[in-house]
Order: C-alpha cells, then sequence, then structure tokens
C-alpha cells in the first residue's frame, strides 16, 4: 500500500495572504481515559521552502518506536509548536466538542506566550468541523480541512508532536496504575482495558460520561 506524504501546497498558498500558517489536530478524542490533547505549531513562508522533515506522516501512519524521533524532527522543523489538554473531567462536564476547543485555546494561548499572534494567522484545523470559535476564540482565522493531517505537513506535525506528549503521560499514569495497561492501549478501549474497568471499576481519569458498561467508579 503506498502512503501518501504530506506536502506544503496549501500552508505555501496560505502563507501568499497571511504571515503564518498554525496548523492544529488532536489525538486521544475516541480515549476511554485519559485527557484530549490538540497540537498546535506555527509556519511561516522561511519554513515552508524547507524540505519536510523524514518521515513525517499522520501520527496513525508513524511506528510507535519511530514517533518519538519523527516528533522531535517536527518541532525543530516548525517556528512555534505546543499541545493544549482537557481533562477527563472537562470531557465530562462539557462534552468532548467543547473539550477539543478549549485544549486548543490553551494550546494557543501557549504559542501567544512564546510571541506568536494567533490573528495574525490563518488556522489549519484537521477535519470538517470548527470546534474553536465555538469554545470562545475571537478573531481566529480557523479553516478546517478533511484529512488536513495526511496531506498537509503542518498538521501532520501537530499530530505527531501531540500523539507523542499524550502517549508520554498514559504511560506514566500506566506506572500508577498498572491494571488499566495504558502503557499499551492508551487508554483506548482495548479488551484489555474494558475487563481491567469490569475488575477494578474506574478512576478519576476516566471519562464517566462516556456510559462505561457495567464500571462503577472506583475512587
Amino acid at each position: 500500500m503506498t502512503v501518501m506524504e504530506p506536502r506544503l501546497t496549501l500552508e505555501r498558498r496560505l502563507l501568499r495572504e497571511h504571515p503564518i500558517v498554525i496548523a492544529c489536530d488532536e489525538v486521544g478524542r475516541g480515549a476511554l481515559a485519559g485527557p484530549v490533547a490538540v497540537g498546535a505549531v506555527v509556519v511561516d513562508a522561511p519554513r515552508a521552502r524547507k524540505r519536510v522533515p523524514e518521515g513525517l506522516r499522520d501520527s496513525k501512519l508513524v511506528p510507535e518506536p519511530r514517533r518519538a524521533a519523527v516528533a522531535a524532527r517536527a518541532a525543530a522543523w516548525v517556528s512555534h509548536s505546543a499541545v493544549g489538554w482537557a481533562s477527563s473531567v472537562e470531557i465530562d462536564e462539557i462534552g468532548i466538542m467543547r473539550a477539543l476547543g478549549l485544549a486548543t485555546i490553551r494550546a494557543l494561548a501557549d504559542l501567544r506566550a512564546h510571541g506568536v499572534v494567533p490573528e495574525d494567522a490563518v488556522v489549519i484545523l484537521d477535519g470538517n468541523y470548527d470546534y474553536i470559535t465555538p469554545a470562545g476564540a475571537r478573531g481566529l482565522r480557523v479553516q478546517p480541512v478533511i484529512k488536513a493531517d495526511r496531506d498537509c505537513a503542518s498538521a501532520a506535525a501537530a499530530s505527531v508532536i501531540a500523539k507523542v506528549a499524550r502517549d508520554a503521560l498514559m504511560t506514566h499514569l500506566h506506572d500508577e496504575l498498572p491494571a488499566y495497561q495504558w502503557a499499551r492501549n492508551k487508554g483506548y478501549a482495548s479488551p484489555e482495558h474494558r475487563e481491567a474497568i469490569r475488575e477494578h471499576g474506574t478512576t478519576s481519569h476516566h471519562r464517566l460520561s462516556w456510559a462505561i458498561e457495567g464500571a462503577q467508579p472506583l475512587f
């Protein structure tokens, strides 16, 4: 099977009209446990003239042993990068779509703290729905792009950076609660994860509103 390589075609076109492009992508949206994370990267015209980092793909297409190295190359290529988070509690309280928007706003705030002005950018958002503006963002030009993490190098960079950060967090949580095997399943609904929930109940890291069948809160 041929794997499509992400390009900079869209970024270069947008950079004719805007000084910077910010690309955002989420990871952890469908997990039963752990936060959702949104990666955000900044690409300017000089970066867009450089070669796409070796091995850069949508994080789902990068083998796990290679992801950290690819993420490091991606972070070195973009001018700035950040990861924003929304916790399992916040997902329960406000729903996954608003939580995605909240995580994105936090990632953009991190970029702003490093001198980036998001209002100067056009924001490429992977997917077909702008969940940033309804979360309270003002003055942003958000352009949802279906399969941006596959086709746009900037969104692929955001994807792999966020994926490596979230996987590291779930591995750390595994050390505290090894019964759920989060080092392997990263909080997703693997058979071993569901069996652990049935046996041990849920934790404060689980998304209780996702109606985990037969589970009772552990703490």
